[in-house]
């Protein structure tokens, strides 16, 4: 699919027999194409009006009972409208960061049939609509099913709209075993939304809050997510086959220049290079399909960018960004580049995140975690106090999920390098707050808690006073409260963050229950809450987490500390976690120990593809380029594969995904950095000109080593 900005771009050199860019001043018009290629809002009011509905019918999920065919005739004149006769159902499988195109699944089918004259005829019925059927033979499902009991079940999750991008039409959907268990990543987010909403309408309605009633007024989560990537060479990228196989570097000596004089930050994003016109084609695809991509910049490490979307609801959201992710991958091309998704693609710089940004709210816009919207609609001054007492001892008590949740592979090399919260889950709620919240448990201070702010005075005439928050951002915590909602800040740029926010939902849902199963025993509810407090007070810092003094104090203190992904990964399995998950509904005991099979199998198979690439870089380039140079060891270099050769063999023999898991981690984090040294040293002796493998000098920096076309630059009304 080409963009319309590109296509006005084509179309002009086409005219003009030259490479001409063409740009218009910004106009409210531009935005009249948001969201036409996604089915809900005023545009699927339009379509079910002609089959005499409305868009008030799709706010129900019954209508997946009740009203299928009129939607999905609907959704057919919808798509013929807009140029496309194919639909799928799209799910999620698991263990796909870092390998799979898009994170998602499909199979793709013509909206056709062929009549009694064997002329062919649009055919899109409500049952095809709202469930599906396919081979789930090949997908990752950790024993949840039998080689002979293939079949996997698909259905309409109704909480995401059906979207279109180009002659396709994309219908979200949950995908389960014949015997319904979950062999994706959204269903158990589906369930744990569930439980966050049964057992927040309690705790409310006990706070002073009724939600209960018809359906769709209880509770939502919503979620930001900030999505950082690399945008490099694509002649540069062809001569690497690490990035090309692993999407990181496995070696590579470091560039004369990195990030040391912080100059990339939020500089200009210069038209000189293909970058600007490549992120404003990704935002263009993305605002047609209703994705609200508003933020772009550059980020920290050279050659590295964000996008950030505006908040919205969790399912929506992580629907939204697996597409972002894979629009990011099909554009960059275009412009001769890469998009990098790895957390870690090249060393000594900063990686990647995916900061996740979580609230709660009711349906109607009152959100849980800003004092004076849940204190206001509640009528009780100790609400948020109450709310916020669950969500920190749900975080002491199941900081071993949120550590869990954020184990992917890249995430490795990625943690506590000043540039991620290390892996020592706290939380930050800022000395304003904490001050409240200690005079609350204490039993000391009276009233509601009062946001503070402070007035900066530059001292100029020309700049006037400014009021900002009492509290200043804490990057370096893994969990800090920003202002009604919390910053989950250790998430991987390359993850799907469905487990993040099942684990973030699923343990809070658990702290919401007990208080209003204590309620409901007669306890008050101010009593339970400074007492939770009292219980976890520990898991509350606001200093430096990056400061190797504060890390000691934290594990000194008690609270989770998982340095290894692998270990955290098998925690999932703990008998707390699955006592957790089961009481919730969110996950049997079976899935698991399916999803922790499916993890440190994803996390060896990610190892492997290193250690492999590893290999034929040293026999196919370094060895090569020794020889022809005549300098470094070539013994070295060949004694090397044979160590990573014999690692691999160690690996292949182990009984158990996770005893795998755990050799794959040795090799990838203690051999595989031993043997990066040597290789690293041979580059920087080896003659450039002898040199076959893209350094990080080719690779990271665009503004002087890319240019961007030739281009006349025509401004019109």
């Amino acid at each position: 699919l080409v963009s319309s900005v590109a296509a006005r771009h084509l179309a002009r050199r086409v005219a003009a027999g030259s490479a001409l860019a063409r740009r218009t001043f910004a106009s409210v018009d531009q935005y009249d194409d948001f969201g036409k290629h996604v089915f809900t809002g005023k545009v699927a009011d339009e379509y079910l009006k002609k089959q005499g509905s409305s868009g008030d019918i799709l706010k129900d999920p019954s209508w997946v009972e009740n009203d299928a065919d009129t939607v999905a005739a609907a959704v057919l004149d919808w798509a013929t409208d807009n140029g496309a006769n194919v639909f799928c159902h799209w799910f999620q499988p698991m263990a796909a960061s870092g390998v799979r195109h898009g994170l998602s699944g499909q199979v793709q089918n013509m909206m056709m049939k062929f009549n009694s004259d064997m002329e062919p005829v649009y055919d899109f019925k409500g049952k095809t609509l709202v469930k599906g059927e396919t081979d789930g033979s090949s997908y990752p499902n950790g024993g949840l099913r039998a080689t002979h009991r293939a079949g996997g079940y698909l259905a309409v999750d109704t909480s995401s709209p059906i979207f279109l991008r180009g002659d396709t039409i994309f219908i979200p959907s949950a995908f389960v075993s014949y015997y319904g268990a979950a062999l994706d990543e959204k269903t158990p987010l589906l369930r744990a939304n569930a439980a966050v909403n049964k057992q927040g309408v309690r705790l409310l309605k006990h706070l002073g809050l009724d939600l209960s009633g018809e359906w769709g007024k209880g509770i939502r989560s919503n979620i930001g997510l900030e999505q950082e990537i690399f945008l490099i060479p694509r002649e540069a990228y062809y001569k690497r086959p690490d990035l090309q196989m692993t999407g990181r570097t496995v070696i590579g000596k470091d560039a004369p220049r990195g990030q040391e004089m912080c100059d990339h930050y939020m500089a200009p994003l210069s038209s000189a290079t293909p970058a600007l016109a490549c992120m404003q084609e990704i935002q263009d695809e993305a605002w047609k399909m209703g994705i609200p991509l508003k933020t772009r910049h550059r980020e920290v490490a050279p050659n590295q960018f964000e996008f950030a979307p505006l908040y919205g609801y969790n399912t929506t959201q992580i629907d939204q960004n697996l597409m972002v992710m894979q629009i990011i991958e099909e554009v960059a091309p275009r412009h001769g580049l890469t998009a990098l998704l790895q957390e870690k693609p090249f060393n000594d710089v900063n990686g990647s995140g995916k900061h996740n940004n979580w609230s709660l709210a009711t349906a109607d816009g009152i959100q849980l975690l800003d004092p004076k919207d849940i204190n206001t609609a509640t009528g009780n001054e100790y609400a948020f106090p109450v709310i916020m007492a669950a969500v920190v001892a749900a975080v002491d008590e199941h900081g071993d999920l949120m550590r869990m949740a954020i184990s992917s592979p890249g995430n490795d090399f990625r943690l506590g390098a000043c540039e991620a919260p290390p892996a020592i889950v706290s939380t930050y709620l800022g000395d304003d707050m904490t001050f409240y919240l200690e005079h609350f448990k204490d039993g000391k201070g009276k009233g509601e808690y009062v946001p503070g702010v402070k007035t900066l005075d530059l001292g100029t005439r020309e700049v006037l006073p400014l009021q900002v928050p009492a509290e200043d951002r804490n990057r370096t915590s893994p969990f800090p409260y920003g202002g009604s909602r919390f910053e989950f800040r250790a998430v991987g740029s390359a993850q799907n963050v469905s487990m993040v926010n099942t684990c973030l939902n699923t343990m809070v849902a658990e702290k919401f229950k007990e208080f209003a199963d204590r309620i409901d025993a007669g306890e008050n509810a101010v009593d339970i809450a400074r007492e939770a407090l009292n219980k976890h007070w520990r898991v509350i810092y606001n200093g430096d987490n990056y400061c190797e003094e504060a890390q000691e104090e934290l594990t000194n203190r008690g609270i989770w500390r998982i340095d290894s992904g692998v270990e955290a990964i098998h925690t999932l399995t703990s008998e707390k976690n699955v006592k957790l998950f089961e009481k919730m509904g969110v996950l049997t005991k079976e899935e698991c120990e399916a999803r922790e099979a499916v993890l440190h199998d994803h996390y060896t198979g990610t190892v492997e593809m290193e250690a492999l690439s590893l290999v034929d870089m040293i026999n196919q380039h370094i060895i090569p380029s020794c020889k022809k140079s005549g300098v470094g060891n070539v013994s070295d270099l060949e004694s090397a594969v044979k160590t990573i050769k014999d690692a691999m063999a160690g690996i292949h023999g182990a009984e158990t995904s996770y005893a795998k898991a755990q050799l794959a981690r040795v090799l990838r984090l203690e051999t595989m950095v031993d043997i990066r040294a040597v290789c690293d040293a041979i580059e920087e002796v080896v003659p450039a000109s002898d040199w076959t493998l893209a350094t990080y000098k080719e690779l990271l920096f665009l503004d002087s080593h890319m240019d961007a076309p030739a281009t006349e630059e025509i401004y019109e009304d």
